[in-house]
């Protein structure tokens, strides 16, 4: 009975069967095919615009064959902490990465709570080691990291001693009331010095970082003295350290500010990724990195365990090379006017991606494997863990860097060797460590290219991931109750946009790139059908491209008196098509609880955002690729913890504008369809004697109208809900050029 325990899987797979889905996304294919052969049979209404709504159409039925495709075998991964208990008596070391780029937009009070949440972890601390990356070089940051060190020597054991599952203090003290009368008087007692002192770490960091005290640098903070955001030599501090490797004190928590200077590319996060990467390695040398973003903080204390029974099973966890965990957001605006929340697009999508070769690799939320970030592949490793046909000191120098420090820790990580504890001092190997944070130690080597994160692509982390499945390696999701992480998502219209269109750009070089998913079908191991899913993430620009071109021909058709749709029994096939995908789409957000509201909230900003963010992603990307300019990394707004977690101010889910291209595209659109609804209402069309516009395109433009009634709305907002001026002149023009060319 004991070896057939022994023998049991620390996790497993499990395939779900959705029949109706599958029979829905089948039916909506079906009229997708149905519409592009009637346009092929009906060759006597052959004109321009005829031809480029076939050619958009053949897009869209490319684009739901990838839906179709990820959907239809989804998986779910069930964990078994009891026997990774059981079984494992030593669990392995994890380096926890945090990453921050900026002290304004991401407020240190946010990176604080992230990395007090994972000093907290159900997890031996002396095989803990957390590394905070501040690209900002922030004197701020650090203060907040100083400072959180000092509350976590009360708070950490005050969450293991109570159990407690949320161990982000501010979403603690914010959620949980301690009148309850099964809360024992000690416990209250607790609870209350416990709230006293975040609510006096959250001053001191709120009164150093908004400048009403001034931070003197002195002393630990002498470093930061004569620097810069973007000038900066490398930075790193060891705030605190668990040198005795007590299994019940606190993690390491080490500082690190990689060295910038200016005129030199610095890769952005990925950069920091790599760097975070060789510091760790020469510092403690987990075999397991976990990294998260500043606001992802942890909500399910064991998640490390959980992370641990995929990577470790003897049986299917050898070619595991990352595990994805959602992203969840703990301060979603209700019903997501902003559609930013993703729910659905990780219920379907990401999970059927998951009974293929993996999900893709989100950034953030996910536990990766020293040796695969390394550049091996599955099959080097042999069961003792040893690399087969050792690399030489010169090779691993050539890739890996000079640092010889650093090749030795490799060449460990090779072996399936960790540093023993005795071993581990992060203090003793600052030196060493500073040598390979700076900017010129990568020059020559491999970093970037085919080890660690990949450069090229402000969408690091798509192309890693893709990098990482071209060699064959697996990923795995991990979903545990309740969920492993929760962040903030953009609270607003304008910090949505840029992520947006940051996402739409990087993922559009990735597109056309050496690492698209279709160099990594032909020329590496990425299964088919798991290529094919990856079409749905790196064809966003191009989607925005083949929208706005198709939202356009409605349009000229009402200006100028003709048809892209069919007339009589034809037109029921687009009707059809529209009436069943809205229908079957609102079932699928009703099935796992969403509103009505929330699933046209998300219809809406589909139309919106693929249209205006994705369209100027992929503009931006093609500068890229062209040569004539390079594209600038936007980092997304974080909000600062406060106790309104509902989000409920004059703000939240109304639409805010600026001057941005962004805006411009979207206004533009909506002027356009206005112009074409007066020109057909007034009857100012032109006569000719073809078909004229008909049913088909006046829907189209009045679903369109619909879809940008908030822009409508922006129009004749005031102040910083309405459209700036400027905006409103540009699409104008551009709306004028488009109605004379339709015209003429």
């Amino acid at each position: 009975m004991a070896n057939q325990e022994h023998d049991l899987p620390l996790y497993e797979k499990v395939w779900l069967n959705h029949p109706f889905q599958r029979v829905m996304d089948s039916f909506i294919l079906l009229l997708l095919l149905l519409l592009l052969s009637y346009r092929v049979f009906s060759s006597n209404n052959f004109t321009i615009p005829w031809f480029l709504a076939f050619i958009c159409e053949s897009w869209f039925t490319f684009t739901w064959i990838v839906i179709l495709n990820s959907k239809w075998s989804p998986a779910v991964t069930i964990t078994h902490l009891d026997r990774l208990l059981l079984r494992v008596p030593e669990l392995p070391r994890v380096d926890l990465f945090v990453t921050t780029a900026d002290p304004v937009l991401e407020p240190p009070i946010i990176t604080a709570n992230t990395v007090l949440s994972l000093l907290a972890l159900d997890y031996p601390t002396n095989k803990l080691a957390c590394y905070v990356s501040d690209d900002g070089c922030s004197p701020f940051t650090f203060y907040a990291l100083l400072q959180a060190s000092k509350f976590a020597m009360f708070w950490v054991p005050f969450c293991k001693k109570y159990k407690i599952q949320i161990r982000a203090p501010f979403r603690y003290f914010s959620n949980v009331a301690t009148t309850k009368s099964e809360h024992s008087l000690e416990f209250k007692q607790e609870w209350s010095r416990m709230k006293d002192m975040y609510d006096n770490l959250s001053r001191k960091i709120q009164h150093v970082t908004s400048k009403q005290i001034p931070l003197q640098l002195d002393g630990e903070f002498a470093v930061f003295s004569n620097t810069e955001q973007r000038i900066h030599p490398t930075i790193i501090k060891v705030i605190l350290e668990n040198k005795d490797g007590i299994s019940d004190g606190l993690p390491h928590l080490i500082y690190v500010s990689r060295e910038k200077k200016q005129h030199q590319t610095h890769n952005y996060k990925a950069g920091a990724m790599n760097v975070l990467t060789r510091v760790s390695g020469l510092m403690t040398n987990a075999p397991f990195m976990l990294n998260l973003d500043c606001d992802m903080f942890v909500n399910n204390p064991t998640i490390v365990q959980h992370g641990m029974c995929i990577l470790i099973d003897s049986n299917s966890g050898k070619d595991v090379a990352f595990v994805q965990c959602f992203q969840q957001f703990y301060d979603g605006i209700k019903d997501d006017p902003f559609g930013n929340q993703w729910v659905t697009a990780f219920e379907y999508v990401i999970r059927g991606m998951a009974g293929l070769q993996g999900p893709y690799y989100a950034g953030t939320n996910a536990f990766h494997r020293r040796n695969a970030i390394y550049g091996l592949y599955p099959d080097e490793i042999i069961e003792s863990g040893r690399k087969e046909g050792k690399l030489g000191e010169k090779i691993l120098i050539q890739q890996f860097g000079s640092s010889k420090e650093f090749v030795k820790s490799a060449d460990l990580a090779f072996d399936g060797k960790t540093y023993s504890s005795n071993d581990i001092s992060p203090s003793d190997s600052v030196e060493a460590a500073i040598k390979v944070a700076e900017c010129d130690y990568e020059r020559g080597t491999c970093w970037g290219k085919k080890i660690g994160w990949l450069y090229g692509s402000i969408s690091e982390d798509v192309p890693t991931g893709l990098n990482i499945h071209r060699r064959g390696w697996r990923s795995e999701c991990c979903t545990p109750d309740p969920i492993a992480f929760s962040g903030c998502a953009p609270r607003g219209l304008l910090s949505t946009m840029i992520q947006q269109k940051r996402w739409a750009s990087g993922l559009t070089v990735v597109f056309f790139g050496k690492h698209s998913p279709l160099m990594g079908m032909l020329f590496g191991k990425i299964q088919f059908r798991a290529g094919l899913s990856y079409f749905w993430l790196t064809n966003w620009g191009l989607r925005g491209v083949f929208e706005v071109c198709y939202a356009a021909l409605p349009t000229y058709c009402i200006l100028t008196n003709t048809n892209i749709f069919p007339k009589g029994p034809g037109l029921w096939i687009p009707i059809a098509l529209l009436v069943i995908y809205n229908v079957y789409t609102l079932l699928e957000y009703l099935k796992i609880g969403l509103s009505v509201r929330n699933w046209w909230n998300n219809q809406r900003m589909s139309i919106i955002r693929t249209t205006t963010a994705w369209f100027i992603g992929f503009l931006s990307a093609m500068l890229k690729l062209s040569g004539i300019s390079d594209t600038v990394f936007e980092i997304t707004e974080k909000e600062p913890p406060t106790s309104d977690a509902g989000g409920n101010n004059e703000d939240a889910g109304r639409f805010m504008f600026d001057e941005s291209p962004v805006f411009v595209v979207g206004t533009t659109i909506l002027l356009v369809n206005l112009t074409a609804m007066l020109v057909k209402i007034l009857e100012l069309q032109p006569t000719h004697g073809g078909d004229g516009c008909g049913l088909g395109e006046f829907i189209s433009s009045m679903y369109l109208i619909v879809c940008y009634i908030p822009y409508l709305k922006g129009l004749f907002g005031r102040g910083k809900y309405g459209i700036p001026l400027s905006t409103i002149c540009k699409s104008g023009i551009f709306a004028f050029l488009f109605v004379h060319f339709c015209r003429k």
